[in-house]
């Protein structure tokens, strides 16, 4: 048997609203195979529209988004029109999403000296496909009876279609003159229009497809269409002007509300396979735009608060205090179909397996405070706080070692539980693969970070409790210092990871960029690490590296051994930034510039590792999404550096230092904020903070 594949993504045009995503060749058709199709709410309410002019496909010549929820395509119709080599007659097809609506609109434009007549046939089919069989590459295995289409109403000038599944109902209404539907014997229908177009003349055929599905935890966020309308950035370099408009425009349209408050707004891990609430994807992604303002990781921190661990479930790995990992309407499918036709690891709806989703969320909790979030709604969430301070103190160490780490989950859940998560990405130097339990190096970071910042929320608010987390922070910072060091050739570094025998996993990989800032490292600490960081063998020319080129698990398209992830750059470009060394970041920044040059500016969830000398574009991850909220969230590291921003309210302080000598050009940012306020800036001149 064959085993299943997740379907490639990368040269596919995706427009979207959350929760609706469309995807679709270049070309503009949806096509029944692999992730095409348009989805809501996880459910595949369209997995086929095929538009057939004279007898064939128009022959492509254009394609892609005007912006994240509209795209255009145009091809040619050379069998009409003129004789001739120029070709006279064209099809134009503007497809817009909203949330839980596509529609199109098909032109036919003629620019012949005489009237053409020909037939338009739009071809459409609906499977109901749940996203996790799409994912894993089972949908295309099933049957291709598909879903009846059922023809509810017809006139001379439209048509009314539907068809319903288990939860979900999908409607279609056609208009175009003397518009018919006819059912096809694989349970589709095929759209007929006769066109007479004078010459210079235009037909036009619309259609919009309206969905519903019953029992999603999450739903598209009402104010996704203003979300940072204040925000410019304007460079001397084009590039960083380009990345910032679509990355705000991508993130716009990934925000999300759980269904049940619709005010606590958080931006969905990615499109398609992640449109719903994630831990560490979600708050990483409302920490990196907190320059932008902290609307959005107050969202997010409600959201998660409100789904915080109150009891021990194995099932789910539930603990007291814990912030979960993932929320979905079904169960969830991660890695594929072996040949065998075993099904990949399946995860309940609301699902716990992170090790770092709880101290980062006290760590955005303590940002968003510093960037201006409202004493009262800080105040609100202080006894998720606390339960949050307790799971990292009591029940993060699994094992009683003094570390936070994850146990093996025995086939309950995912092998491993830090952001690089897929099973293979903990080895050794040598390559070979660790056994848990694994503690990892940037969580230790994370946890010293939270259980500090935490000590400082709990004097501020007054609860009491700051003393005991200082101590256990200082306490974790001389374990580490004795257990997470190694050295190699080029001198000391910090591991990745203990194994299960406490034991140094030796390889050097990005995730000792995320240590910088904790304070878990010392000055010089921070020196090695930033020596390594931007030493050939991570820094490969587009970005970080997840591990070295020199390591011997390492492989430019593997997941999380060797490849690119923007989001995990940005964060070791923040990390830079608060450390003080913001001009060591500037090579990494201009490693995501070229990467975003060659993505349309849409940065993909991870790329190619490939060194830019040896390659002048990175090679793309074929099933990567895009957009991914925390890789457009990148645009806020960059931004913060290159203006040396800090903003810190409680103490009533807004620093701008830009960097001087910076490769980019003069830089103008509107849409700032620190509480309140919205303000201004300029980098590389003399800094200067006005209010808007």
């Amino acid at each position: 048997m064959t085993p299943s594949r997740q379907p490639w993504l990368h040269d596919l045009v995706t427009t979207l609203q959350a929760p609706t995503v469309a995807l679709c060749s270049p070309d503009g058709q949806v096509r029944s195979n692999g992730a095409q199709g348009v989805f809501h709410a996880d459910v595949r309410v369209l997995s086929q529209a095929v538009l057939i002019v004279d007898g064939a496909q128009p022959q492509p010549v254009a394609g892609g988004n005007d912006e994240a929820s509209t795209a255009r395509f145009t091809g040619l119709i050379r069998t009409l029109g003129d004789p001739g080599a120029d070709p006279t007659v064209r099809v134009e097809r503007v497809r817009r999403v909203a949330a839980g609506s596509v529609a199109e609109e098909i032109s036919l434009l003629s620019y012949a000296s005489r009237a053409v007549r020909t037939m338009a046939e739009l071809h459409l089919a609906a499977d109901l496909a749940e996203i996790e069989a799409v994912k894993s590459g089972r949908a295309d295995d099933a049957p291709r009876s598909g879903v009846a289409i059922t023809v509810e109403q017809q006139s001379p000038d439209s048509v009314l279609l539907s068809w319903r599944g288990e939860g979900a109902t999908v409607r279609l209404h056609a208009q175009a003159p003397a518009v018919t539907a006819t059912p096809d014997p694989d349970s589709g229908v095929t759209l007929r229009w006769p066109v007479d177009l004078p010459a210079a003349g235009t037909s036009t055929l619309r259609w919009e497809l309206t969905a519903e599905v019953t029992g999603s935890p999450v739903t598209g966020a009402p104010s996704a269409a203003t979300a940072w309308r204040d925000v410019r950035v304007t460079a001397g370099d084009h590039r960083l002007t380009a990345l910032a408009a679509q990355s705000l425009a991508d993130l716009r349209a990934l925000l999300m509300t759980p269904a049940h408050a619709p005010d606590d707004v958080f931006a969905a891990a990615g499109a398609p396979w992640f449109f719903t609430l994630f831990g560490r994807d979600s708050i990483w992604a409302a920490r990196l735009m907190l320059p932008f303002g902290w609307e959005l990781a107050a969202g997010t921190l409600r959201a998660l608060a409100s789904r915080q661990g109150t009891r021990m479930c194995a099932q789910t790995m539930e603990e007291p205090g814990k912030i979960p990992h993932e929320l979905r309407r079904a169960e969830s499918v991660h890695g594929e179909t072996d040949s065998a036709g075993d099904r990949a690891m399946v995860l309940p709806p609301l699902y716990y397996g992170t090790v770092d989703a709880t101290p980062l969320w006290v760590c955005l909790l303590h940002d968003a405070w510093r960037a201006g979030m409202p004493e009262e709604q800080v105040r609100a969430l202080l006894p998720n706080l606390r339960a949050a301070l307790d799971w990292i103190v009591e029940h993060g160490d699994a094992d009683g070692d003094g570390f936070l780490e994850y146990l093996d989950a025995g086939g309950r859940g995912l092998a491993n539980q830090g952001w690089k998560d897929s099973g293979d990405s903990i080895r050794y130097a040598d390559g070979r693969q660790a056994q848990g339990p694994v503690a990892l190096c940037e969580v230790q970071g994370y946890a010293y970070e939270a259980a500090v910042h935490g000590a400082d929320l709990l004097d501020a608010f007054g609860p009491g409790g700051a003393a005991r987390l200082r101590a256990w922070a200082a306490d974790l910072a001389v374990r580490f210092r004795e257990s997470f060091w190694a050295s190699d050739a080029a001198g000391p570094f910090p591991v990745l990871a203990l194994d299960g025998e406490k034991k140094p996993v030796d390889s050097l990989t990005s995730n000792i960029g995320h240590l910088l800032g904790t304070g878990l490292l010392n000055a010089a600490e921070s020196a090695l690490v930033l020596d390594r960081l931007t030493g050939p063998g991570l820094d490969g020319g587009f970005g970080l590296r997840t591990m070295s080129a020199a390591n011997g698990g390492y492989s430019p398209l593997s997941y999380h051994c060797g490849s690119v992830w923007p989001h995990d750059t940005a964060i070791v470009i923040r990390a830079m930034a608060s450390a003080g060394h913001g001009a060591r970041a500037l090579g990494l920044i201009e490693g995501l510039l070229a990467a975003g040059s060659r993505f349309s500016w849409r940065l993909p969830e991870l790329y190619s590792g490939d060194a830019r000398t040896s390659s002048p574009w990175p090679v793309p991850y074929p099933a990567a999404c895009r957009p991914q909220a925390w890789a457009a969230a990148a645009i806020g590291p960059i931004v913060q550096a290159l203006l040396g921003l800090e903003v810190n309210m409680p103490a009533g302080r807004v620093k701008v230092d830009p960097l001087e000598g910076t490769p980019f050009g003069a830089l103008h940012v509107d849409g700032l904020v620190a509480g309140p306020r919205r303000f201004s800036t300029d980098a590389p001149h003399e800094a200067r903070v006005s209010e808007s």
